[in-house]
């Protein structure tokens, strides 16, 4: 954890994929299964893309990802992965498919504990969203859970912004595994944590970050500094 004393915030926001939700036990069968779909309806003919290459692109926007994924595909296949990939995740979420990282649900009660209000402001879809945190049993403990999916946003800078207007939140730390969660922190004033134990983006991509985590515990030690 790199040292570093942040304010003591009245709420803390977070990332979903690859901060709370270890994304890649979820994403690796749903996506054999979208480009199997794709190709029995005669959509997309080529062989199934690296998951890496969708892995890496957590954090986009869903419109971004196909076009780094599957650059060779057509708007009207891109438009069924969109539908695809909803569907089959929230099948295997149902399915008991996908897990937080270690310690988070306890974790998020420990600051719940202390009075900090709970937020998501991810880039991923609403029922997506909603949907992990419904299924894994942590949408209780959130004051908001806001998504590009919901709020048509461009960027989560402009999301992150939404969310504070909405509920009077002047001091909070941002939390995330890439870059554009940097972004929004810093964009909106905000204290930035990076969560170094994720390894869908690149190293670089959090350097700027006020403090760098291994550990989703350190949150709660950072506040008890």
């Amino acid at each position: 954890m790199t040292e570093l004393k942040l304010r003591k915030p009245e709420a803390v926001i977070f990332d979903m994929d690859g901060t709370l939700f270890e994304t890649d036990t979820l994403l690796i069968p749903v996506h054999n299964r979208v480009f199997e779909t794709l190709r029995a309806e005669g959509l997309y003919m080529h062989e199934t893309p690296p998951v890496d290459r969708l892995l890496s692109c957590l954090g986009m926007l869903l419109e971004d990802i196909w076009r780094q994924v599957m650059p060779d595909s057509t708007e009207a296949a891109r438009q069924r992965a969109d539908v695809l990939l909803l569907q089959y995740e929230l099948e295997g979420l149902a399915a008991g498919e996908g897990k937080l990282y270690p310690f988070v649900e306890q974790t998020l009660r420990e600051l719940k504990d202390h009075g900090i209000k709970l937020f998501v402001a991810s880039n991923g879809l609403e029922d997506y969203v909603k949907g992990v945190a419904e299924q894994r049993g942590i949408a209780e403990l959130f004051d908001g859970l806001y998504s590009a999916g919901e709020y048509a946003t461009a960027s989560k800078v402009d999301l992150v912004a939404r969310l504070l207007q909405d509920h009077g939140v002047q001091n909070a730390w941002m939390v995330g595994d890439r870059s554009s969660d940097v972004e929004a922190g810093k964009g909106n004033g905000l204290q930035t944590i990076g969560c170094a134990y994720a390894t869908y983006g690149r190293a670089s991509e959090i350097a700027g970050a006020d403090v760098l985590i291994s550990d989703f515990r350190e949150l709660t030690r950072l506040l008890e500094q």
